[in-house]
């Protein structure tokens, strides 16, 4: 695994948790959505320079890699 597939998976990890932290209490999701930004920004940028964007397999088995408890695949 690369440095920026490192980098790139961590993202996305970041992303995933920002995200259902934001979607948590459905009442609220409206009002943190717009926090999402930030991270999906800088998820895009880090798939990109890894050259992952667009090659989800390859992704999520970087993550698998990294949290296997996230994929299931770890239990």
């Amino acid at each position: 695994m690369h440095e920026a597939e490192i980098t790139a998976a961590q993202a996305y990890i970041r992303l995933l948790a920002a995200t259902r932290a934001a979607l948590a209490d459905p009442a609220d999701a409206p009002l943190y959505m717009p926090f999402l930004a930030s991270p999906i920004e800088e998820a895009d940028e880090a798939l990109r320079d890894a050259g992952l964007a667009g090659n989800e397999d390859r992704l999520f088995a970087l993550v698998r890699e990294l949290r296997p408890s996230l994929t299931g695949s770890g239990r």
